[in-house]
């Protein structure tokens, strides 16, 4: 028999030679897979996943470079234009500021993106740290930071920001922002405390304090990764709600405000004018609508793939 080989004996058969290269196989494919790896293998087989990454991405591309498909000044009016349906060169018509509807629209979506994104990114890091840091040392600390979070539970979102954007002068990207932060954090605080409560109760948790490691590196190295999958599939779908938040309150007059460009404001000033001008609401909204949806797709599918009991 040949040096470097291995004989493999199966039931009710002859030895049967396999060389390192086949046994190196045979190791590869039996070796189980991470949840990451699981989750990406699930992702690639469903069509929605690709379908609403497609339409983010292309929502991010023209967020940081809308004038790629739209070349006119999304500010640059002329009243004699006012109302004036879909024509050749304007194919979303006029606003009733004679406004490009179709350059207000593709420039819409940066703010939309920046509000979503820092949103998005400000709540994960709030949320995150106090929950997961009341989740793994309990007692008074738990106790704390769980009645701070429910004195901002009780405080409707929508409600929280009429007050407190009418308070402020000047909506910006920056302010509405700040408050959606300020408000968002305690769900996203729960979320994170009870995965981290789940996960330092596994073996791998306890033997690792056995061994001595420290409170630092038992968070980062061993819980953090295991806590993170309900933070992202929450995240994701958090994203298309905020967006959806900023637009309601510049709806409502107390988020952006001209000349910043928004979906929101574009909505509510063609909301009076909806049976003579269709089109000034049509467009706005229905981008709005596809944005949020492809976030709230995304997240299902995310969601999906990271949670091993609904495989």
């Amino acid at each position: 028999m040949p040096e470097n080989t291995d004989a493999v004996i199966l039931d009710g058969a002859a030895p049967v030679t396999a060389g390192p290269a086949a046994l190196a196989d045979v190791d590869k494919r039996d070796k189980p897979r991470s949840l990451w790896n699981d989750a990406w293998y699930d992702l690639s087989r469903k069509p929605i996943f690709y379908i609403s990454a497609l339409v983010i991405l292309f929502l991010v591309l023209i967020a940081i470079w809308p004038s790629l498909i739209a070349t006119r000044d999304p500010l640059q009016c002329d009243l004699i234009n006012s109302q004036n349906g879909p024509s050749a060169g304007h194919w979303f018509g006029f606003d009733q500021q004679g406004c490009d509807v179709y350059t207000r629209t593709v420039y819409g979506a940066r703010a939309s993106v920046e509000v979503g994104i820092f949103s998005t990114l400000g709540v994960g890091v709030l949320g995150a740290l106090l929950g997961g840091l009341a989740g793994y040392f309990g007692g008074w600390l738990d106790a704390i930071l769980s009645r701070i979070s429910d004195i901002f539970f009780g405080i409707p979102i929508l409600l929280g920001g009429v007050v407190f954007l009418s308070a402020v002068k000047g909506g910006s990207v920056l302010t509405v922002s700040t408050f959606i932060i300020l408000l968002g954090w305690p769900q996203l605080a729960r979320i994170a405390r009870g995965a981290v409560i789940t996960a330092k109760e596994q073996d791998y948790v306890l033997a690792a304090k056995a061994l001595g490691a420290g409170h630092s590196r038992v968070l980062l190295r061993h819980i953090a990764p295991n806590a993170l999958a309900p933070v992202i599939v929450w995240s994701t779908i958090a994203l298309g709600t905020f967006i959806s938040l900023e637009a309601t309150l510049s709806f409502l007059g107390v988020g952006l405000k001209p000349p910043a460009v928004s979906w929101g404001i574009d909505i509510s000033s063609a909301a009076e004018q909806i049976r003579n001008a269709p089109h000034m609401l049509l467009w706005p909204a229905g981008a709005l609508s596809v944005t949020v949806l492809a976030f709230i797709l995304l997240g299902d599918a995310v969601r999906d793939a990271l949670d091993p009991k609904l495989r």
